[in-house]
């Protein structure tokens, strides 16, 4: 990756607050300006696997711009096929991706680890990492941020980028409590591997019934595929974040069908170590950043897994928050800049939890799933519309 020292870095330090999609992202780009960067991160590593995530419109502009566009190329999933089955496990119809989601033929999809993997490899050599640390307290005064990690150290930062996800500890230390600004959309979910009886390859296949569905994800043509298990639930399930053994006996009990794979994905989820339960949310807020301390990503304005631009908003973001703290030397006007270049964005792609292919791939009424069976049987010989707005409403501006 090319470094460009920027006069406005002045060798700032910053501080990165986790190592996924944003946090790494924005690394790479500070890096690249002249900023001092320190990534702190919980985990012992960076986390790999994961399922496969969507790289589109602005967000493949700003993976080019890092250098990283040839090698996700080569790491694309290409998924061949979606067969969409009714509530006996019969097909619907079976299509390629392209006609399901316009504009999926230029998308990149890779899986989570591979995108970590190349923003890692990136800097890793160029930047400070700590890793099985995290932030404690963080004191925001004239002079920079004061932290104190959990580990005892005690540092002081120029600026503090929260990249720590949804349930984000550095946005409750400067912000607020998560409740302020989490949105439950009414659904539950579990991901977890599964083996692959069926022999799938490079495919999807999707059962729903009114208020849940069930995927399977192959990436490839291997022993184990992703297992996503997905429902309504009108409350927050507060008694099943801390408990395991309560989170699959939600997911049972939402899936007691012996049709399809259900009772195979069922018991693969109770043995399953790599379990990953959460509920289907967004954060929303009117403020993204406060004193030296910004966020970006999910800890920002996470959309949901429903609109899938997570990983897109995750990597735009980085870029644009990036690019305004070297162009400007007062981090109050980087962040001002940064705010006023994502909030439309943003608001866009958080708006997608309602447009029709969140409700095709997730419907939540008998109504719902039958509109969906008439569009998918005609969907074969339909023209392919323009990417929807919402991926493309940013141009990334220039580098600084």
């Amino acid at each position: 990756m090319t470094d460009t020292h920027h006069p406005n870095s002045h060798h700032r330090s910053v501080l990165v607050s986790g190592a996924s999609v944003a946090g790494l992202a924005i690394a790479c780009r500070l890096h690249r300006y002249g900023f001092r960067v320190t990534v702190v991160e919980k985990s012992d590593s960076v986390r790999g696997g994961g399922y496969p995530i969507d790289i589109r419109g602005a967000a493949l502009e700003a993976i080019r711009r890092m250098e990283l566009l040839p090698r996700l190329q080569k790491a694309h999933v290409d998924t061949r096929r979606i067969t969409f089955l009714d509530a006996d496990g019969g097909t619907i119809a079976a299509l390629r991706p392209e006609a399901v989601a316009v504009g999926a033929n230029e998308d990149i999809e890779v899986p989570r680890g591979d995108l970590t993997g190349a923003l890692y490899e990136a800097v890793r050599d160029s930047v400070e990492f700590v890793f099985n640390d995290s932030i404690a307290t963080l004191d925001d005064g004239s002079g920079g941020a004061r932290v104190t990690f959990r580990g005892g150290a005690r540092r002081t930062f120029d600026l503090v980028v929260g990249a720590d996800g949804i349930h984000s500890h550095t946005r409750g230390l400067v912000l607020g409590p998560e409740e302020r600004f989490h949105h439950y959309l009414g659904r539950c979910f579990a991901g977890f591997t599964v083996p692959n009886p069926l022999t799938l390859s490079h495919e999807v296949m999707l059962w729903s019934v009114p208020g849940r569905t069930a995927a399977l994800y192959a990436v490839g043509s291997g022993e184990l595929v992703h297992g996503l298990l997905t429902f309504a639930h009108p409350e927050l399930p507060y008694d099943a974040f801390r408990s395991p053994e309560r989170q699959c006996d939600m997911v049972a009990e939402a899936f007691p069908e012996t049709a399809w794979e259900l009772p195979r994905m069922v018991a693969a989820m109770h043995a399953a170590d790599d379990l990953f339960f959460d509920v289907v949310s967004q954060i929303r807020m009117t403020e993204w950043t406060r004193g030296r301390v910004a966020l970006v990503g999910d800890a920002a304005y996470a959309p949901s897994f429903l609109t899938g631009q997570g990983t897109s908003l995750a990597l735009i973001g980085a870029y644009v928050l990036a690019r305004e703290l070297a162009t400007y030397a007062d981090h109050v006007e980087a962040f001002a800049a940064y705010e006023k270049a994502m909030r439309p964005f943003v608001t866009l792609n958080q708006g997608l939890v309602d447009d029709d292919g969140a409700v095709a791939l997730f419907p939540s009424t008998e109504e719902a799933i039958q509109q969906r069976n008439t569009t998918l049987r005609s969907l074969a010989t339909l023209p392919a519309d323009r990417p929807p707005v919402p991926y493309n409403a940013l141009r990334l501006p220039d580098d600084a």
